[in-house]
């Protein structure tokens, strides 16, 4: 202020220097001679004055307010409106949404196939009834074939079995029972038909190889951590499910509050036209204005078609996640959320995020299920390179009885009939007794060795499960700093959104104030129209902003309970574990 009084005190000295010899030289001309005032005729007529008028102002029409668009959407009936917490939203997603249902038959299918491996170990009852008739041609006297010079031997058998494997040390019994009834031509046997009876029990037991585990029992071992691993992907699928469903209703939630933001705006600019035009009515506005309130209108008009589809989008969305098949009738309603955006300044707990995190995320739980089922691999690789020592035995008793065959002594042969025992004589009863009294028996005891020379496969399959060891080992850590990764960007996503509802309040505060500013101004004629619709416009801007940065951290503390897997603990959903045995 002070420099520019200097400045005009200069101008104003330099004026007066400059028209100083001006104002010398006038003063020395000599001042001509007035000139004579024109006579006044007395008799002359004066000329009639115009009588005043009213300016002619064109005929201006007033418009109406055009009415409100229509904001029915396809495919949803206004009148079946479906309110929808977001708990009744994840309920639904996790009882109907179809990936979900893949994820849960996926443990049951691996619960099925462990409890078929289970069925190694079921008894096995075995049975085969069998008739055999043979008529033999004989060579020798001794063979019974008499006169005829052949043999006939009719036999019905029965010998029903029971065998079983044993999951601890890794043996095996079988329990055989075998029966039959004979009847024969042969002219040498005492007894004719007879019954022949045998029970046997024959164990095998492993001393090295396939003692502490089999093919089986890794099978099994193995399945049961496949099962354990498609528990944590029902899991991880459950978080991501729940994790989808809380963004979907929350960008509804957004939808829908910026449908009701852009309706404000656009009613606000109406309200503007019907100002406008009571102005125009009175002659205190030109109709130029009235284009300009017109165009501001459309616009708005575009941004609420805008803002209504968004509101389809985000519907469907959450109704793709919820429902379970296109024929659902949930599909025309209308969804109200009934959950608002809340804000909580407190800061995110890096470090107990981060713990969580490691201890809990089904990606991780999963690579360490991997990394147990190597370490079975390898030790059953292990087992089978070892030689095979198996330790058998086998105790068997048998019976005979049956009826005493015919014999004639012949004096001129010198023929006689041997003299059967009393206790071969007799049915199927004394044949079992005679088998019980376990005095005709058999007992074998042996071991079976059986040592590679070489071993290659298994010296092999050794070598491959080491290096796919190393190969987990760096696979998980890869996974674990992506879990680091992914729990420290959810943080930062939660602190920036909470930071930016602070700002975006203050810029929505703000621009109230500007706009009320504005619309003072506009009444007593010292704004404009473009300023008070600019004005307008940026409070409009300033709301969706905070509505989206409420949404934004919704979505982000959402996003921060899956990356550190508390979405189920913070939602309450508990997920059963699987069966481990049959």
């Amino acid at each position: 202020m002070l420099n520019y009084s200097v400045r005009l005190t200069i101008r104003t000295l330099a004026l007066g220097i400059l028209l100083l010899p001006v104002t010398s030289v006038w003063a020395q001309t000599p001042t001509p001679n007035p000139t004579p005032l024109p006579t006044v005729d007395p008799t002359a007529q004066p000329t009639p004055l115009d009588e005043p008028r009213q300016p002619a102002f064109p005929a201006v029409q007033q418009l109406a307010v055009p009415p409100l668009p229509d904001l029915t959407r396809v495919g949803v009936i206004s009148s079946n409106v479906l309110a929808l917490s977001l708990n009744d939203a994840i309920r639904r997603a996790l009882q109907n949404n179809n990936d979900i249902e893949v994820a849960r038959d996926d443990v049951r299918i691996a619960e099925q196939r462990l409890r078929a491996l289970y069925g190694f170990y079921d008894p096995v009852f075995t049975v085969a009834p069998t008739f055999d008739q043979r008529i033999s041609p004989v060579t020798s006297v001794f063979a019974g074939g008499g006169t005829t010079g052949q043999v006939s031997n009719t036999s019905f058998t029965v010998s029903p079995g029971l065998s079983k494997s044993f999951e601890k040390g890794g043996g095996n019994y079988q329990v055989q029972f075998f029966n039959s009834r004979t009847s024969t031509g042969a002219t040498n046997s005492t007894l004719n038909p007879f019954y022949n009876s045998s029970l046997s029990l024959l164990y095998t037991q492993p001393l090295l190889r396939n003692r502490e585990i089999d093919a089986q029992r890794h099978s099994i071992r193995v399945q049961k951590k496949v099962l354990s691993q498609t528990d944590s992907d029902f899991r991880a699928r459950t978080i991501a499910i729940i994790a989808q469903a809380q963004a979907a209703y929350w960008n509804l939630v957004f939808a829908l509050r910026n449908q009701q933001n852009q309706l404000d705006s656009l009613n606000l600019s109406r309200q503007n036209l019907r100002n406008i035009e009571a102005q125009i009515g009175a002659g205190a506005k030109a109709p130029l204005d009235r284009a300009q309130v017109l165009t501001d209108i459309a616009t708005r008009e575009g941004a609420l078609f805008q803002a209504v589809q968004s509101v389809s989008l985000a519907e469907n969305t959450l109704k793709q996640i919820m429902l379970k098949d296109p024929t659902a009738g949930e599909w025309t309603a209308q969804l109200t959320p009934t959950d608002t955006p809340s804000l909580d300044l407190s800061p995110v707990d890096l470090r107990g995020a981060l713990e969580e995190a490691h201890k809990n995320r089904p990606e991780l739980a999963r690579l360490n299920f991997q990394k147990e089922i190597n370490t079975l691999d390898l030790q059953y690789f292990r087992n089978q390179a070892k030689p095979q020592i198996d330790l058998t035995g086998a105790i068997t008793s048998t019976g005979l009885a049956g009826t005493p065959a015919l014999c004639v002594p012949d004096p001129v042969t010198g023929r006689t009939c041997p003299v059967t025992p009393s206790k071969y004589i007799g049915g199927y009863g004394q044949d079992l007794t005679n088998m019980f009294t376990f005095k005709t028996r058999e007992i074998n005891i042996g071991v079976s060795i059986q040592i590679p020379l070489r071993n290659r496969t298994a010296k092999a399959n050794v070598a491959a499960a080491e290096i796919q060891k190393e190969q987990l080992d760096a696979t998980y850590r890869s996974q674990d700093q992506a879990v680091e990764m992914d729990v420290r960007n959810a943080a930062q996503s939660v602190d920036t959104a909470q930071k930016r509802i602070v700002t975006a309040r203050l810029a929505r505060e703000s621009a109230e104030q500007q706009l009320a500013g504005e619309q003072k101004l506009y009444d007593v004629g010292r704004s404009t129209t473009f300023l008070l619709l600019q004005r307008q416009t940026e409070l409009t801007t300033a709301r969706t902003n905070e509505l989206q940065a409420e949404t934004d951290y919704s979505k982000a503390l959402a996003d921060l309970q899956r990356a550190t897997a508390a979405t189920l603990r913070v939602n309450n959903v508990v997920v059963q574990n699987p069966v481990q045995q049959p």
